[in-house]
C-alpha cells in the first residue's frame, strides 16, 4: 500500500510525447512483504503492484492533473490474472502496463510481469472512472481527456480478452446507458 499511496499522491514525472496508448514501464523488486508461507509473490500482492502501474500509466501522460480538474478517478471493474512463474525476494521485474482500448463503459488494460526476459504474470483490467457523485464517467470521455492525441474510436480488443469481458459481463451492451 505504501507504493501505491506514493505513486498516487506523489506521482512521478510525465514522459515527454508519451501517449496514452504507448506502454508504461514499472521498475519494481520483491520485498519480504510481498510474500507468502511459500516464499513467493503472493497473489494479492500482485494486484497491489498492478495499482501502482497503472498509476505510473497516469502519472507518464500527465493524467493525474486532468482528472484532479474534474475529480474523477479510477476503480477497478473486473480483473483477472495468468501466472506463469514465481516471483521472489529480491528479483528484479517490471510491470509493462498498455490500455488495448475501450467501450462505452470500461477501459481495457494489459499488464504484463517480465523478469530476466521471461514473462510471470499477465493481467487483464476492466477499469472504470467515477465522478465526485459517484456516478460512472463514460470512457470514451476518460479517453478523449487523458489522451487528447488518441483516436476517438478505440483499437479493436484481442479476442481473448473481448471474451473475457462478455465473461465477466464488465464489456458493453446495447441495452447499457454510460
Amino acid at each position: 500500500m505504501i507504493h501505491l499511496t506514493w505513486a498516487s499522491l506523489r506521482p512521478r514525472k510525465p514522459i515527454p510525447g508519451q501517449g496514452l496508448l504507448d506502454p508504461s514501464v514499472t521498475r519494481m523488486r520483491v520485498h519480504p512483504g510481498d510474500l507468502d508461507m511459500y516464499l513467493h509473490v503472493n497473489n494479492g500482492a500482485y494486484l497491489q503492484m498492478m495499482d501502482v502501474a497503472r498509476s505510473h500509466l497516469i502519472a507518464d501522460i500527465d493524467g493525474f492533473s486532468r482528472l484532479g480538474d474534474r475529480k474523477w478517478y479510477p476503480v477497478v471493474a473486473s480483473s483477472t490474472v495468468k501466472y506463469k512463474r514465481s516471483l521472489k525476494l529480491g528479483d528484479r521485474f517490471e510491470i509493462t502496463t498498455r490500455l488495448l482500448g475501450w467501450d462505452e463503459r470500461v477501459v481495457y488494460i494489459e499488464q504484463v510481469f517480465t523478469c530476466r526476459g521471461n514473462v510471470y504474470a499477465t493481467g487483464w483490467v476492466a477499469g472504470r472512472f467515477l465522478g465526485p457523485d459517484g456516478v460512472r464517467v463514460p470512457a470514451p470521455d476518460v479517453v478523449a481527456l487523458m489522451g487528447p492525441d488518441t483516436p476517438s474510436v478505440s483499437p479493436e480488443l484481442p479476442d481473448d480478452v473481448a471474451a473475457w469481458a462478455r465473461a465477466v459481463d464488465v464489456a458493453h451492451r446495447e441495452h447499457d446507458r454510460a
